[in-house]
């Protein structure tokens, strides 16, 4: 029987058409449009970025107590995606591998939105598969990451593990910096160690085909959720094998 699936992130922007030309020709990504909307995505498992125009004439201001807070990419080879933005004149920073998380690096879409790079594979262990300097991003790239922020960790573990019935897969902690990471997905797979906190589990987390929703949970600091009808609210669709949909905020 077919799982349940994070189908769509909808964004409300100002200009869906200059967004989708972006994420189409920089980070490779397809185009999909209808009466309605207009989307992006690499296909496959993956969700779909989708743009709805707003009026709201307020700059964009992403904000710590933002209950969205980024997309990630996941591909092979970021060096060669950072050598391949960075000669199209594309503010991306230098890779770096954050802890024992994953190699990384951020640059933002045109109007503010946070974009994460992240390899398969830490730095210094073998590729996937090396980068292909004619394909967007070296090839391979997929939509691994949603990532909203979370001040109520106990509701948000009802509604996806307990409600949707997504599989918990990592739990990645860095209290240092105030914070912990916690990965929900629709998936009959096993990560390779049965303990969420194995750090052996992060690069399998990063090389799946589906994209992973991922909550931030801080040790203090309450979320706000920006009103519907904003500049930069979000909302996650879940795609029910029937055709339903339900959504996440």
């Amino acid at each position: 029987m077919p799982l349940p699936k994070v189908a769509t992130l909808t964004l409300n922007v100002t200009d869906p058409a200059g967004l989708a030309a972006f994420y189409c020709d920089i980070l490779g990504m397809t185009r999909t449009e209808n009466a309605s909307s207009l989307a992006v995505g690499y296909g496959g498992e993956g969700a779909r970025l989708e743009f709805l125009p707003t009026s709201d004439a307020a700059p964009f201001q992403p904000d710590r107590s933002d209950r969205y807070w980024k997309i990630a990419i996941t591909l092979p080879d970021l060096d060669c995606a950072y050598r391949q933005l960075s000669a199209r004149g594309i503010g991306v920073t230098a890779p770096n591998q954050f802890r024992d998380i994953a190699y990384m690096s951020h640059l933002a879409d045109p109007e503010g939105h946070t974009i994460e790079l992240i390899q398969h594979t830490f730095d210094g262990n073998a590729l996937t598969c090396p980068g292909d300097d004619a394909l967007p991003l070296g090839g391979g790239a997929r939509f691994g990451l949603i990532t909203l922020r979370t001040d109520d960790l106990d509701a948000d573990f009802r509604t996806c593990r307990d409600k949707l019935g997504m599989r918990y897969l990592s739990r990645q902690d860095v209290p240092d910096l105030g914070f912990c990471l916690y990965f929900f997905a629709f998936t009959e797979e096993t990560p390779p160690v049965p303990v969420v906190d194995a750090v052996e589990n992060r690069e399998w987390l990063w090389q799946r085909p589906y994209t992973v929703l991922e909550f931030q949970h801080r040790n203090e600091g309450q979320i706000v959720h920006r009103s519907s009808d904003k500049r930069g609210a979000a909302t996650v669709a879940i795609e029910i094998p029937d055709g339903q949909k339900t959504a996440l905020r």
